[in-house]
C-alpha cells in the first residue's frame, strides 16, 4: 500500500451545525448571566468559567475525527475512534448502491456501527448518505458530505 486511496473522507464529531449552535447558545447564556448579574459574588464567576469551558470543548470537538471512510481494492473500510472496531465491507458482496437522504429528521445523533432493523449505520453530520445493500439484504447507511463523489467511486470500484 503506497498511501493512495481511491476515496478518503473524514467525519468529525464537532462539525455538525446544529450541535455547534446548541453549544454556542449555552455559552452565550452563561456569558449573559455573568454580565447581567447584579449581586457579584463567587458563584457568578462560575458562569464565566463554564462559558469558556463550553467554547474550549467546542473547539476541541471540531478537530476530533469520529470515523474515516476509505475505498480501495474493492473494499470500503470505515475506521472509527480509538476503541471502535474497524469495519470492512467487501464490494464483491454488494448488489446495489444508491444515494439517499440519511434521515428525514432535523436532529440526528452521530452513530458508528449502529445495528438497527436490518441496517448498519455510520453517521456524523450532514443530510446525505450512500446506501450499500449486500446479497443477504443487509443495508449499510454511510453518512457522507460528498455523496455524489462517493457514489461514483463505488460504482467504478465495483465495475473494475
Amino acid at each position: 500500500m503506497d498511501g493512495r486511496y481511491t476515496y478518503i473522507e473524514k467525519q468529525y464529531i464537532g462539525r455538525d451545525y446544529i450541535r455547534i449552535c446548541i453549544r454556542l447558545v449555552m455559552a452565550a447564556f452563561c456569558f449573559a448571566v455573568y454580565v447581567y448579574e447584579r449581586d457579584r459574588d463567587n458563584t457568578v464567576d462560575l458562569f464565566l468559567v463554564v462559558g469558556f469551558g463550553i467554547i474550549a470543548v467546542s473547539i476541541i470537538l471540531l478537530f476530533m475525527v469520529q470515523y474515516k471512510t476509505t475505498i480501495e481494492n474493492k473494499k470500503v473500510v470505515i475506521d472509527g475512534l480509538w476503541t471502535a472496531k474497524k469495519v470492512v465491507i467487501d464490494l464483491n458482496n454488494i448488489k446495489e448502491i444508491r444515494k439517499e437522504t440519511y434521515s428525514r429528521y432535523f436532529f440526528n445523533n452521530p452513530v458508528y456501527n449502529l445495528h438497527k432493523n436490518g441496517t448498519v449505520r455510520f453517521f456524523s453530520s450532514g443530510r446525505d448518505a450512500v446506501v450499500l445493500t449486500d446479497r443477504d439484504g443487509l443495508q449499510y447507511y454511510i453518512g457522507t458530505q460528498r455523496p455524489n463523489e462517493m457514489y461514483l467511486v463505488l460504482q467504478n470500484e465495483m465495475k473494475a
